[in-house]
């Protein structure tokens, strides 16, 4: 009997912490809180800070998934046409958007918003338009013009935090008040981490970056830094030999010794750059999505951004 009532205990603080660490992965909605569907990870992170005990935040990727290889499925547009509210990324980042809303039954009340909207986006890929002029255009990118990773930077974040916090007063202006001081306080710490970004950066004496994946154009514009991407917009894009012997040229006439690399992608490119170059290899993360442990160790965005800024340091003080 004890060792049953023990056991129930521990399932209850089990659940009590997968709530509170998740991304409410089995998509349930909550009666008598406004529900607000979100595309990807950094916009659930905005919401659930901004709308707190208000809102009940459902996000469509569940951890582990890189957004750019997820499209939703039927049960998804269900969800999301019960919900009164649909944020999404926009400039390019969810390619299933148009569908999935032309999708969702009509007259359902939902409000949809696009949170990379008042962002000055950056469009092509200025790593290969020499290339591309040269040579005529390559398929590196599926597509992809505009780059849609905006979030990764902080100045950016700022931006979307407002405008999410607008949308959740659109869709409940009855907890306005609750909404906008959540905001301030959020709003502090995204400043506080942009003006860390700005000091600590500006001092690092080398302003280059090796990445595996193109997804730091926006922190690379926001703080200085040039970024030179093995592989383009999207992280599945392949590379031509001639671009990875162009990286591994800079790489050894800049002096650079670390290789940047992401968690949710293969990292084999860089590994072979690292290797043929002699350099070190460290995690830099766009913040797509939460691995399963990271989810489980509690990590966030702020805590992701925090390490980016010291990994970003290893590298540049080298």
């Amino acid at each position: 009997m004890r060792s049953l009532k023990h056991m129930s205990l521990l399932l209850s603080a089990m659940i009590v912490f997968l709530a509170a660490c998740g991304t409410n992965s089995d998509k349930t909605l909550v009666e008598g809180k406004t529900n607000v569907v979100t595309s990807f990870y950094p916009l659930y992170y905005l919401a659930s800070e901004i709308g707190g005990d208000r809102v009940n935040v459902v996000n469509l990727i569940p951890a582990g998934v890189e957004p750019h290889d997820w499209t939703p499925k039927s049960q998804d547009l269900t969800i999301a046409s019960k919900a009164q509210l649909f944020l999404y990324n926009g400039a390019g980042l969810e390619g299933w958007t148009d569908d999935f809303l032309n999708g969702l039954p009509k007259n359902t009340g939902l409000i949809t918003a696009e949170m990379s909207k008042g962002i000055e986006l950056i469009h092509g890929n200025p790593e290969e338009e020499e290339e591309d002029h040269d040579h005529g255009e390559h398929d590196h990118d599926h597509g992809l013009d505009v780059d849609p990773h905006t979030w990764v930077s902080p100045k950016s974040a700022m931006v979307m935090a407002a405008n999410v916090k607008d949308s959740l007063i659109q869709a409940d202006p009855a907890h306005k008040e609750d909404f906008e001081a959540n905001y301030d306080a959020l709003a502090g710490k995204l400043e506080a981490l942009n003006e860390e970004f700005e000091s600590k950066l500006a001092a690092a004496p080398h302003k280059s970056i090796v990445v595996s994946h193109q997804a730091f154009g926006y922190l690379a514009r926001d703080y200085g830094l040039t970024q030179i991407a093995i592989t383009g917009l999207s992280p599945d894009a392949e590379p031509r030999a001639q671009d990875l012997l162009k990286v591994a040229k800079f790489v050894k006439s800049e002096g650079i010794k670390y290789i940047y690399f992401e968690e949710m992608v293969s990292p084999d490119l860089a590994k072979t750059i690292a290797s043929e170059t002699h350099t070190k290899l460290l995690v830099l993360n766009p913040i797509e999505g939460l691995t399963p442990k990271q989810e489980k160790a509690g990590e966030d965005y702020l805590s992701l951004m925090e390490k980016n800024l010291q990994h970003l340091l290893t590298g540049l003080q080298e």
